[in-house]
């Protein structure tokens, strides 16, 4: 069976962001994300997790240790465990992405207050 986001495991996070696990094992996860416009994430950091933020469609803002990336289609960032970040979509149009997560993240978010 192939999957996509029509058939995978769909969750709702935030304030009305969803998720779809396309690959969710013990040791890989990854997720397709859709953010609509002026939403953002909790900034946060992970213990353990390695993450690569790929964009689909687009334009997000990837803030990593206090620096905002501006990701647009087809471009990506790597965020290492310990370093806090934030996904945010300051445009006007729904954010499409992958999260890719090696290990898991779920259960490994630490919760930390917004860069200056």
């Amino acid at each position: 069976m192939t999957i996509s986001k029509q058939n995978a495991e769909h969750y709702v996070w935030g304030e009305g962001c969803d998720g779809w696990y396309l690959v969710n094992d013990d040791k890989l996860s990854i997720i397709h994300e859709r953010m609509p416009a002026d939403t953002v994430e909790v900034r946060h950091y992970h213990e353990k997790s390695r993450q690569f933020f790929f964009i689909l469609s687009g334009t997000a803002t990837l803030e990593v240790d206090g620096v905002e990336y501006t990701l647009k289609p087809q471009e990506g960032k790597e965020v290492p465990p310990l370093v806090a970040h934030q996904m945010l979509n300051k445009s006007g149009n729904d954010v499409e992405f992958l999260v890719t997560s090696r290990p898991p993240s779920k259960g490994d978010r630490i919760v930390v207050e917004p860069a200056d």
